[in-house]
């Protein structure tokens, strides 16, 4: 066996020791887990009544609004801008307080006309509406 004199220098690592940088990042990526904001979609899923619905609403004393293909909307056979979907509803309501609507929309119909639809009617003074789809 050989003996270490305390004349023989000694070689020191002169390497970049690593564990403190590794150390550093696991604690950022952990923070960062721990943290992290997980978005969650808002909203609602709607789901529209079936084609059988519409069937026998011509009997109805209700007035009928029908919202067709393309954005189409048509009370009493006569085709109107959603604007006038108001004035026409005010009209029934005066002639018959007592009678409802009945939104008739097609399943394509877009959600944001629909809306604009009922509100023109709430507006008009019904608070009695019902809904159905074309087949």
């Amino acid at each position: 066996m050989r003996r270490i004199s305390a004349r023989t220098p000694r070689i020191e690592s002169t390497g970049i020791d690593l564990a403190p940088m590794l150390d550093f990042v696991l604690n950022l990526l952990i923070f960062f887990i721990i943290t992290a904001v997980f978005t969650r979609e808002l909203g609602i899923e709607v789901s529209r009544p079936g084609a059988g619905v519409a069937e026998g609403s011509k009997e109805s004393k209700s007035l009928i609004v029908q919202i067709q293909d393309g954005g189409v909307i048509v009370i009493d056979d006569r085709v109107v801008d959603v604007r006038a979907v108001r004035a026409n509803v005010e009209r029934m309501h005066a002639v018959k307080p007592e009678n409802g609507v009945m939104v008739v929309a097609n399943k394509n119909t877009e959600a944001g006309l629909l809306v604009q639809v009922i509100d023109q009617i709430r507006q008009g003074g019904v608070q009695d509406i019902s809904f159905g789809a074309t087949k």
